[in-house]
């Protein structure tokens, strides 16, 4: 079994160049959470040509709404939502230089291709393991939209945050080819 990729925060396309559907990453250094309301804020800015709360270029949106932290614990339970839900907003962020996003399920054929434009890349983190994900996650802070509760942006930083390649910048995907390598012919 191959050993995993590590990765440091912020990517470049370098870093995003070499990776293969079906990698094992491990991620170190600052995501950014955004769920559907921090999405269409940032969106709006962008078409209105105002500045964005983070810095965008180079960085990870982990598609979470995590649960609030217990004493000792830096966060909640940290597990993935659904990705098409910001599938809309998401080539526009590519194009400003977003290289990666993490969350759970497919992505639409636009959000494909614009990673292949942009060189950006989605990643899968596992559902049902959010409790064992905050353990990678080692600070966390609110960066912007603090009146969305658990949907605010915040800046995490992690060390070793597992996830999985699931598109690459060259347009593979893996839920794709993993339907094609089982599927029985008739």
């Amino acid at each position: 079994m191959a050993e995993p990729v590590r990765l440091t925060t912020p990517l470049k396309d370098e870093d995003v160049e070499k990776l293969k559907i079906g990698d094992k990453v491990l991620l170190n250094g600052v995501i950014y959470t955004a769920r559907d309301a921090a999405h269409k804020r940032l969106f709006d800015l962008v078409n209105e040509g105002k500045e964005l709360p983070i810095e965008i270029k180079g960085q990870i949106v982990y598609y979470v709404g995590p649960s609030p932290a217990k004493p000792g614990q830096s966060i909640g339970s940290a597990g993935p939502t659904t990705s098409c839900r910001m599938d809309s907003y998401a080539p526009k962020l590519m194009a400003l230089g977003l290289k990666g996003m993490i969350g759970k399920g497919m992505r639409n054929q636009e959000v494909i291709e614009a990673m292949k434009k942009y060189k950006a890349v989605y990643f899968g983190a596992t559902g049902g393991a959010a409790a064992l994900i905050a353990k990678t996650i080692k600070k966390a802070e609110v960066v912007a939209y603090e009146d969305l509760g658990p949907e605010a942006i915040h800046r995490l930083e992690v060390e070793d945050f597992p996830v999985v390649l699931i598109n690459d910048i060259y347009g593979n995907d893996l839920y794709e080819e993993g339907v094609k390598r089982y599927r029985i012919e008739d």
